[in-house]
């Protein structure tokens, strides 16, 4: 565990994020989010992103120092996020990070954004620790893990084509709503009726903790072709029938592998564990398993720096000066997650 304050940062998409953690305390955490920016392409433009985090990236380290009240020479480490990601934007906030500690002579530890989002319960107020099972669910993965060890976490399942948050954002557009879809999507879906369509379950009657939404997605845009000019009620029910596809099997995925390796705890993260309705199926099997369940507040669903710091204590730092060959890199290892 690094021995006293830190800085994190996060650049990994299209949020610019820094943080200063101590231990498992988060002194301060600013998020520049360019939902904005993007919205008139309907999703992320990775020029445009690492552009934004290039011209954004100081700012919010130098809100990050003070709203924490320490200076840069107060920290004993730099924590950024070095994989996985969109490569311009990871390259934005490695570069920075290799700067800061160079300048202040301290280690630099390149963490895995997806152990960011595992470690993020660890934090203070939730502060869980192992054993538990992980739900990521994000617009760029979904995985299930055991985590009895926060540095080497278990691979039990994950998606074999899109991921939840591209399904919800997919679907969104198909039912044309704005960018980002998901939040979209889930508004709507709170006039509609879940029942009112039975979308497919993907791997639903196998023996499998893996994940497909490609072909609820695909039945979804053969409802639209077919059915036309679609009225607010019934584009009302496809969105809550289709976010119940998707949601439905993370949830009982979840919950199972709980049961199956008898944890006490389940954890979710990423940016579809904001989903109020996956919250409420998450919470309701939780009560009746007597699982107890760690969900971070909606601000550290999305990317953050702050996850960042907490996967940060699990991940060795590199020393100064070796730390200068060190390099972004887009996807995930092997073994799917780095530590």
């Amino acid at each position: 565990m690094i021995d006293g304050p830190f800085l994190a940062i996060e650049t990994s998409c299209d949020e610019t994020a820094a943080a200063v953690i101590e231990k498992r305390v988060v002194r301060s955490s600013i998020v520049a989010s360019q939902a904005d920016l993007h919205t008139p392409y309907g999703g992320v433009v990775p020029e445009i992103a690492a552009r934004h985090h290039l011209g954004t990236v100081n700012l919010v380290v130098a809100q990050a120092l003070a709203q924490a009240g320490f200076e840069l020479s107060d920290m004993r480490a730099i924590a950024v996020t070095q994989r996985p990601g969109l490569i311009g934007a990871l390259l934005v906030g490695v570069s920075t990070a290799k700067a800061l500690a160079y300048a202040v002579g301290c280690p630099l530890v390149c963490v895995d954004h997806l152990l960011g989002h595992i470690c993020a319960s660890w934090l203070e107020p939730i502060a869980l620790d192992p054993p538990f099972v992980s739900l990521i669910a994000s617009g760029g993965h979904t995985r299930l893990d055991l985590v009895r060890d926060l540095a080497h976490p278990e691979t039990l399942g994950q998606t074999i084509d899109d991921a939840a948050g591209e399904a919800l954002d997919k679907g969104a557009r198909l039912l044309g709503l704005g960018y980002p879809g998901g939040p979209a999507l889930e508004r709507l879906s709170r006039g509609g009726d879940p029942t009112a369509h039975a979308f497919p379950v993907a791997l639903g009657g196998r023996r499998t903790r893996d994940f497909s939404f490609a072909g609820v997605k695909t039945s979804l845009l053969y409802v639209v072709r077919r059915e036309g000019d679609l009225s607010d009620g019934r584009r009302a029910d496809l969105a809550s029938s289709y976010q119940e596809a998707i949601v439905a099997p993370l949830a009982a995925r979840l919950l199972d592998a709980a049961r199956e390796h008898r944890v006490p705890a389940i954890a979710l993260g990423g940016g579809v564990a904001a989903n109020g309705r996956l919250r409420e199926l998450v919470s309701e099997g939780a009560a009746q398993a007597g699982l107890r369940v760690a969900m971070p507040e909606i601000a550290l669903c999305t990317d953050n720096a702050a996850m960042i710091g907490a996967a940060a204590q699990f991940t060795e730092p590199v020393a100064w000066p070796d730390f200068l060959a060190m390099d972004a890199m887009p996807t995930a290892p092997p073994g799917g997650i780095a530590a």
